[in-house]
């Protein structure tokens, strides 16, 4: 790192550590920026999405025609409107839109299906659900059971035209040139302290929970990825192809992009045959990413003209530290602004200084805390106090609640509640528990800054294919299986994987004998019942239940023999690739796994 290099980042590290917070009364929002890019580069790209390419001016007219609509039907300030479509261009348009308004976006998982679909709408106290053509089918499923009215309540946005609105859906057509296009005047009086979205997040206690995101949390994050990671600025083009119903694909992203004006690239979903090729006839200088989705871009095979991309900076988190030197080297990125955060957090880490294999700096007063991995349970002092964990030594995460570190929570105050550590280190303070390890690392000399790593999440949730799973959500919905008594799921190691696949040790019920279990019958349930992503890979069917009553110790255990032929006497099944029904877990297969060849 040069020393020019090194002042700047310094700069920019002071910078983003002393901003000054604005008030929650102080006007601010996507919708605003949108209005304002709109007002002074009228005819600048804004987004480009499938062939389509739609300036500041176009993008804005669009998102108030869905304000005008929303506005005719009733929807005002603080009402919440479902927003369940894929990544395109009117995605933006709608949760704009809704923004504009004052109402609340929540932000729908596109994956979920039947009860975790229904229960996510319901939650928010959705009072409209936008959805587009390409997700009619799951969502038609679930209508008898949504407190929404049918013929009224839903809008309907198409998408490649092969489908029309169902009879209970209203059509909502954001290019209609008869639905009025003016800015709202509400966008002048929302502030920074206004609910702006709900953003879903799988926790220990069974189903998603919804995070509470206000403008001020967009927007400084926004701010913390342009200015402060990415450098971006109106002259960038941003490549996305995260979901944007997450917030690293929503956030970090496209707020990053709303903030300085630059364009956005999006695309519904990673492909590894297109990427590079989209990155360079689009002329991105950036992407934002998830570490999961750089481990697929290795995995391809390499070229000589690997390098030869205009791609600058890169900004994402989980990028893991035994590929980040590779990828960095065979791709040529200059810079790569990891940062740490959850969507519920209060406050995160960001890489400022651009050093390898680190989440970075701390934004606010963190502590890492012993922990015991086996007993899932913080360790305390005789006084009753958190205990410290040394420099290099894994610690649970607690980051300090405070004026300029809240914890904005769920819409379920138990769930609030419930991640806030009380009188940690003394009486009266307050820390949001992260749930994950992280540990500090040596990155050399960078004014006294401690930097962390990230190790591994805790407790009951793991994170598989960049999403979040409750492992109490699936093993309740595998039980529901006629034959199954007790589903015990963890996360387990799939070697060059990141995250951990799901497994469930299961018991059938007294006198169901293991040779006349209906595994097709069985396939069908976890398949029809869960996301893809929430899958477990594999299956243990246990001859009895646990002998102990200590569960935790018991999933300790099972996580430890996970699926290795070696640990296991009991019955293994494995999902494997692109199939939809379980298999016998051989020997050739099992091999393929430890050598990382088995493609998941």
């Amino acid at each position: 790192m040069g020393i020019n290099t090194f002042f700047s980042d310094l700069s920019i590290a002071i910078a983003a550590k002393t901003a000054k917070q604005p008030k929650d009364s102080d006007i601010g929002s996507m919708a605003l920026q949108l209005q304002q890019h709109a007002a002074q580069t009228p005819q600048k790209t804004a987004l480009i999405c499938e062939g389509e390419e739609i300036t500041w001016q176009g993008l804005n007219d669009r998102a108030n025609r869905v304000a005008q609509r929303l506005s005719e039907l009733g929807i005002g300030e603080g009402d919440c409107v479902s927003l369940f479509m894929q990544n395109r261009i009117d995605f933006v348009a709608c949760a704009i839109g809704i923004n504009k308004i004052g109402a609340v976006s929540g932000m729908i998982n596109t994956n979920l299906i039947k009860k975790p679909l229904i229960h996510c709408i319901n939650l928010i106290k959705s009072t409209k659900c936008i959805f587009g053509e390409e997700l009619l089918e799951p969502l038609s499923e679930c209508i008898d059971d949504l407190d929404l009215n049918a013929g009224q309540d839903y809008l309907f946005v198409k998408d490649s035209g092969k489908q029309r609105a169902p009879e209970w859906a209203i059509t909502l057509d954001t290019q209609d040139a008869s639905i009025q296009a003016s800015n709202p005047a509400k966008v002048d009086s929302i502030t920074h302290g206004d609910l702006a979205m709900y953003v879903f997040t799988s926790g220990t206690t069974g189903l998603p929970k919804a995070a509470i995101v206000t403008n001020r949390r967009i927007l400084s994050t926004g701010r913390l990825s342009a200015q402060y990671l990415a450098k971006l600025d109106a002259d960038d083009r941003m490549y996305n192809c995260l979901p944007l119903f997450h917030g690293t694909g929503m956030v970090v992203g496209l707020s990053a992009a709303f903030l300085v004006g630059c364009a956005t690239v999006i695309r519904r979903r990673l492909s590894i045959s297109a990427f590079w090729e989209d990155i360079r006839e689009y002329q991105c200088t950036s992407f934002v990413y998830v570490g999961e989705f750089i481990r697929y871009l290795l995995s391809a095979p390499a070229s000589a003209k690997d390098s030869d991309n205009p791609i600058r900076s890169i900004v994402g988190n989980g990028l893991r530290p035994d590929i980040w030197p590779t990828f960095k080297e065979r791709f040529g990125i200059e810079r790569i602004g990891e940062f740490y955060g959850g969507s519920e957090g209060n406050s995160g880490f960001a890489n400022v200084f651009n050093r390898d294999c680190t989440v970075g700096c701390a934004l606010s007063p963190v502590k890492l805390v012993r922990y015991d991995v086996a007993a899932d349970e913080i360790v305390y002092d005789a006084k009753g106090h958190c205990i410290e964990v040394k420099d290099g030594e894994p610690g649970l995460l607690l980051i300090e609640i405070s004026d300029k570190a809240r914890f904005e929570g769920y819409t379920n105050s138990d769930a609030s509640n419930s991640k806030i550590i009380r009188n940690a280190f003394k009486q009266g303070d307050a820390y949001f528990n992260s749930g994950d390890l992280l540990k500090t690392i040596d990155v050399g000399f960078t004014l006294f800054q401690k930097h962390y790593q990230f190790v591994d999440r805790v407790g009951d949730t793991f994170r598989w294919k960049s999403e979040n799973v409750s492992t109490n959500e699936v093993g309740d919905i595998i039980s529901n299986f006629d034959d199954i008594l007790f589903a015990n799921v963890y996360g387990v190691e799939i070697p060059k994987t990141d995250g951990r696949a799901g497994m469930a040790a299961i018991v059938l019920n007294e006198g169901k004998d293991i040779s006349k279990l209906d595994i097709q019958a069985l396939s069908e349930h976890i398949c029809e019942s869960l996301p893809a992503y929430a899958r477990p890979i594999f299956i243990r069917i246990l001859k009895e239940l646990p002998s102990t009553a200590t569960h935790k110790l018991q999933k300790g255990d099972l996580r430890e023999h996970a699926y290795h032929l070696d640990k296991v006497e009991d019955k293994l099944l494995v999902m494997k690739p692109n199939e939809r029904c379980y298999t016998p877990l051989d020997r050739e297969f099992y091999d393929q796994i430890m050598q990382g060849a088995a493609a998941y």
